[in-house]
């Protein structure tokens, strides 16, 4: 049976306004590493980045309205206390979310209003 293999990449949106501050967002605060966009698309604004294998592309849109949307990315810290303080540093609120079993998290806006869900890796809990 053929079935998927993989995710390549991730499309997150802003609008035009919050460009840079979503630029900043996910290279200096979130520490991800920027990749060159093949040239045809260049002109188009927005970075891509990379997290292991996955791909992160940023791009903007004319009405986005992210802000009321449940629909998110989870990122994995190590220390999600310490990772807590790190992004309130760059003003960022923290969110809390419905408590799941096994599972420290968060939730926060990036610039553009994309929910994003901030959890400790289940290797650092105690018993993992």
């Amino acid at each position: 049976m053929e079935r998927v293999q993989a995710i390549d990449h991730i499309q997150i949106t802003s609008s035009s306004e919050a460009e840079n501050a979503m630029l900043f967002f996910y290279s200096q605060v979130l520490g991800l590493t920027e990749i060159t966009k093949p040239e045809d698309l260049q002109t188009n604004g927005g970075a891509w980045y990379v997290l292991g294998n996955i791909q992160i592309h940023i791009s903007t849109e004319q009405q986005a309205n992210n802000a009321v949307s449940r629909r998110h990315i989870c990122f994995q810290v190590d220390n999600l206390e310490a990772f807590a303080k790190h992004l309130q540093t760059h003003g960022v609120e923290i969110i809390n979310g419905q408590p799941i079993p096994f599972t420290k998290r968060f939730f926060i806006r990036d610039p553009g209003g994309n929910r994003l869900e901030i959890a400790e890796s289940a290797s650092s809990h105690p018993g993992s």
